[in-house]
């Protein structure tokens, strides 16, 4: 395995020297993003820096007015972060598991993951930590729940403790205060497991449904859509009655959603599809409308056709503009509203988890943004919170953004770092 990642590396290297010539320069972000014309890369840029996780006393850059320190140590790739109402923070630790590869293009892509730490053994539970003095450290760990499937989205609602596992939404019971789960969970719904394996969880405001994003199996529907049924959408499940439908579909890999209080609009981030250049298509942050088609695998921001699909006019034709453009590939993963006041110098808006792209000559992604918003809709470009997870050269990552959420106090961000095994907080200088 150790050759494979050589040798992948050598002749990813290679390729991405010869595409970083003519790529675009500036990235797609904003309301009107400028989207070069797609270039078919037919074998994929395949650039991901090796993990190599942060030195002692070595922490994220932040912002100025910021400051950072880890919440949460020694965890096993965490990537979802839940707050309970009596202050305790769980955190799901999962990872993808390989698969058995299909060809030579899938050991390469398994070998340059394994070295990223994004393939491996996952540790299949969620963890309690209680910061029982308030300093901002937490002093306590419990194991909550364990023996799950890649735990990822956590909701607590009415005395329930609902899990979004890869292969369906389990509901347990739950006691306020305690920091085991005791008991057999309930199956209120199942998913398909395998290709994009996060769960994400949200709860209505008015606490009746639970909506979860459910990713594609593949990059483009390369395995037909049969394979693609009840995937690439985000689902809504009714609690008091369990009917679930799919809420809103097109969206290839929906992770992160959070409410947007103004307008009381749901809003989601989506990891746009691979092979057609560093900034096409471009991620984004978007509504969610009822009903709603987002256009993959057809087309992308809009009507734009990828040509390497088999084609319906008739879903081009519906498919939605999303708000706002991300960036080519930065795999935007965690996603909360920031309330006014809760970080000096940030206003209310989104915070956003960069996991950092894999498939562009010139990394991008690999930090935690800000987006202002104002009457219910993006309003500016993205600043940084956090940054500081590559190194200069690209060559190896401290730690990569996952799940962010704000903290019990109110005045502080919490955030997954599944390279650097931290979950970091974020606060006021």
């Amino acid at each position: 395995m150790d050759f494979m990642a050589r040798a992948t590396a050598l002749v990813g290297g290679t390729m991405v020297m010869m595409r970083r010539m003519s790529a675009p320069r500036h990235q797609a972000v904003g309301q009107s993003p400028q989207i070069p014309q797609a270039k078919k890369q037919g074998l994929m840029t395949l650039k991901m820096p090796t993990a190599q996780g942060w030195a002692k006393g070595q922490v994220p850059t932040t912002a100025p007015g910021l400051k950072v320190n880890a919440f949460a140590s020694a965890l096993q790739h965490p990537r979802w972060i839940e707050v309970l109402p009596n202050g305790d923070v769980l955190i799901a630790e999962a990872l993808q598991e390989a698969s058995k590869p299909r060809g030579i293009v899938d050991r390469a892509a398994q070998a340059t993951m394994r070295r990223a730490r994004a393939l491996g053994v996952s540790a299949n539970r969620i963890t309690l930590w209680r910061d029982a003095d308030g300093d901002g450290v937490a002093e306590e760990r419990h194991v909550f729940l364990e023996n799950q499937r890649q735990p990822f989205g956590m909701a607590l609602v009415d005395g329930t403790f609902y899990v979004g596992n890869t292969d369906g939404i389990v509901a347990f019971d739950y006691t306020e205060g305690a920091t085991k789960i005791e008991g057999p969970g309930r199956k209120l719904l199942t998913f398909k497991p395998g290709g994009h394996w996060t769960r994400s969880l949200i709860v209505s405001p008015d606490r009746t449904k639970i909506y979860a994003g459910v990713g594609s199996l593949t990059n483009i529907g390369d395995e037909g859509m049969e394979a693609e049924e009840g995937r690439a959408c985000i689902w809504e499940l009714e609690l008091a009655t369990q009917k679930a439908r799919i809420f809103a579909s097109g969206l290839r890999n929906a992770v992160g959603t959070a409410w947007e209080p103004t307008t009381g609009a749901l809003w989601t981030v989506v990891n746009e599809r691979d092979g057609l250049g560093d900034e096409t298509p471009p991620d984004y942050l978007t509504r969610v409308q009822d009903g709603g088609f987002y256009g993959w695998p057809y087309c992308y921001w809009g009507q734009i056709v990828d040509d390497r699909v088999p084609q319906d006019a008739a879903m081009v034709a519906a498919a939605i503009t999303p708000d706002y453009a991300l960036g080519g590939h930065t795999a935007s993963l965690g996603l909360c509203w920031v309330p006014e006041g809760t970080l000096p110098g940030f206003g209310a808006g989104m915070a956003i988890g960069q996991h950092g792209s894999w498939n562009r000559s010139t990394l991008s992604g690999y930090r935690l943004i800000h987006v202002p918003f104002t009457d219910g809709k993006p309003s500016g470009p993205p600043r940084d919170i956090l940054s500081g997870f590559l190194s200069e050269d690209e060559r190896v990552s401290y730690g990569r953004p996952v799940g962010v959420t704000v903290g019990p106090d109110g005045k502080s961000l919490l955030m997954a770092d599944d390279v650097g095994d931290i979950v970091w907080r974020v606060t006021g200088a």
